[in-house]
Parts: structure tokens; C-alpha cells; sequence
């Protein structure tokens, strides 16, 4: 089982953030991603991920790295398909390209971003994945799609033969894991049970069955939103912070928060042991990765107590 780190950059210096690609490196951790949102809950200070992408792959030589997840609407997929092109050349081939429909209007309105049907955001998924792939192919590519084209773009230097690694994010039943069994190297979900995340599988490979596909190809991740602190006093801190980057369902304290969190049994949080069980759990059923969220960068508790408690006791799972 791998363990993997994705961070929150709001409300950080460019110091603080740049300081996580190294700790995740150095504390052994298998992979460091970053949010991709002009905000989550208010508008504070947010770092451009895809600059920050590019220092972590010179600032760091082991982990993967990649967005968690750029939505389809925030950016033209000619332009993302050369950064991610160029980021796993820069990276040495250690770039994962993590995609998802996106889920914030908020911040697509704030920015004069337009943000159109569920239905319509995943078939410009679609489409967008296409576009990318005919980019990172041989010779000049074209596409003449319903929301994007390329005409003789030859997109250079490219990437090595099968790269990048495409992830997928989401758990929608009926269109994510479609595409995901269509597309993707890569599949995150977020906080299941065991049997919530086998009956995912099952539906994921009747998708793979029908188009030829063998759903063992896949790489299965999942991030966790379990909070990570050494005293009550510490986890109803962490508890506050999560709430500033992604609102409850309603209003609450942090200590109600925590208490909500604790009672998700799909949440992966509590004792080392505990947390080991838990990911064990996962690791049977089918999950390669465990991801989990580093929200205060002011600090490095969170990965060290990660490092202390888990990492040691996970990685033979």
C-alpha cells in the first residue's frame, strides 16, 4: 500500500508551499498532488497549481506529482495537454494528469468561467482526454470535436510513448467510471467503505467488459478526508481549518465537525492502529493508494505523524 499527500494551497506562502514538495519527499511519501481551484469556500490567497507543478518537479527527484483534480472547464485542453506534456518530460515521467468535471460554481462564476450541465461537463471530458492524447502522439495531430478541434497541431518536445498517466476523479456510477474505464491509467475516489468501494469495482468492470478493456489495467487511489492530530485539542484545530477549505453541509462547530467526521466509518481516521486497519481493509479489497489531505502547510504534523505511525506499518500491506 502506498501512501500519498495532497495539499490545499489557500491561504499559504509561496515558502510554505514549496517547503511541502520536499518534506513529502523526504518523509517517504509515494506521491504529492494539489488542489486545482481558484477557491474552495472564501477567496484568500491561491497559488496557480500548475506553477507550482512545475517547481515540484524540479524541487523534488522520487514522488509522482499532479493537479487533484483540474476541473474541464478552467483551462482549454490544447494548453493543459502541453504543460502536462512538458511537466512529465521536466519530471522525468513522474506527472499524472488528474482530471474531474468539477463541482464548484462559485468560483467558475467568480472567474467568468462558464459552467454548464453535469451532462455537458463530462462529455467535454470526454472529448478533452481525446484531444490531449492525439496531442501527446506522434506527428501533428487533429480533432474536430462538438466543443474542441486541433488542426495540424504538432505539439513538441513530446512525451515519452504511453505518457502521461491519465487519473480520473469521482465516484458517479452512471458517466465517471464510464469514462474512467474508457480513458483513464488512474481512478480516485474519495472516502469509501470496502463495500461501498467493491460495488464501484463491479460496475467499473462491467464498463471495461464492454468495451474490451481488463479492469486490472486501472490503478485504484483513494483520498480520505480523515483529519490527523495528536491531542483533541489539535484534531478540532485541523477540524476548523477543514471547514474554512470545504464547508460542512450547515452550520457547526469544530467539535461538532470532528464528531461528524469520526462517525463516517469510511473516514480514515483514529488510533495508528486503527487507521492501519482500516487501510488494510482497503488494501484487500483493492485500493493501491491512500491519499491523504495536508490543509495547515504551516506545519509539518501532519506527514510526520504519518511517517511516525502509519507509513512503517502500511507499506508490506
Amino acid at each position: 500500500m502506498k501512501i500519498g499527500i495532497v495539499i490545499g494551497p489557500w491561504g499559504h506562502s509561496m515558502e510554505e508551499t514549496i517547503a511541502t514538495m520536499r518534506t513529502t519527499e523526504e518523509r517517504g511519501f509515494h506521491s504529492w498532488h494539489m488542489g486545482d481551484h481558484f477557491f474552495s469556500v472564501n477567496q484568500i490567497d491561491s497559488i496557480e497549481p500548475y506553477l507550482l507543478l512545475a517547481l515540484a518537479a524540479r524541487e523534488t527527484e522520487r514522488v509522482r506529482i499532479g493537479p487533484f483534480v483540474t476541473p474541464v472547464m478552467f483551462r482549454p485542453p490544447s494548453n493543459v495537454g502541453r504543460l502536462a506534456a512538458q511537466l512529465d518530460l521536466l519530471s522525468g515521467g513522474r506527472f499524472v494528469m488528474g482530471l474531474g468535471a468539477g463541482w464548484h460554481p462559485g468560483e467558475h462564476a467568480a472567474y467568468g468561467v462558464d459552467y454548464p450541465s453535469i451532462g455537458e461537463r463530462f462529455d467535454r471530458l470526454d472529448e478533452y482526454i481525446q484531444v490531449m492524447r492525439a496531442m501527446w502522439g506522434e506527428g501533428p495531430a487533429s480533432f474536430e470535436g462538438r466543443f474542441y478541434r486541433l488542426q495540424e497541431a504538432d505539439v513538441r518536445p513530446k512525451p515519452a510513448p504511453g505518457r502521461p498517466t491519465v487519473l480520473i476523479a469521482g465516484g458517479g456510477e452512471k458517466r465517471t467510471l464510464r469514462l474512467v474505464a474508457k480513458h483513464a491509467h488512474e481512478w480516485n475516489c474519495v472516502d469509501l467503505t470496502p463495500d461501498g468501494y467493491r460495488r464501484k469495482c463491479e460496475i467499473l468492470a462491467g464498463y471495461c467488459d464492454e468495451i474490451g478493456r481488463d479492469p486490472g489495467e486501472i490503478r485504484h487511489t483513494m483520498m480520505t478526508m480523515g483529519l490527523i492530530g495528536t491531542t483533541e485539542e489539535a484534531l478540532e484545530a485541523e477540524a476548523a481549518l477543514q471547514m474554512l477549505r470545504r464547508a460542512p453541509p450547515g452550520p457547526m462547530s469544530a467539535a461538532d465537525y470532528l464528531a461528524q467526521q469520526r462517525g463516517r466509518s469510511a473516514v480514515i481516521m483514529g488510533s495508528p492502529d486503527e487507521m492501519v486497519d482500516k487501510i488494510g481493509r482497503l488494501g484487500e479489497a483493492g485500493i493501491d493508494e491512500i491519499v491523504f489531505i495536508w490543509f495547515s502547510l504551516s506545519s509539518t504534523a501532519v506527514p510526520d505523524w504519518l511517517a511516525s505511525n502509519v507509513l512503517p506499518q502500511v507499506g508490506d500491506l
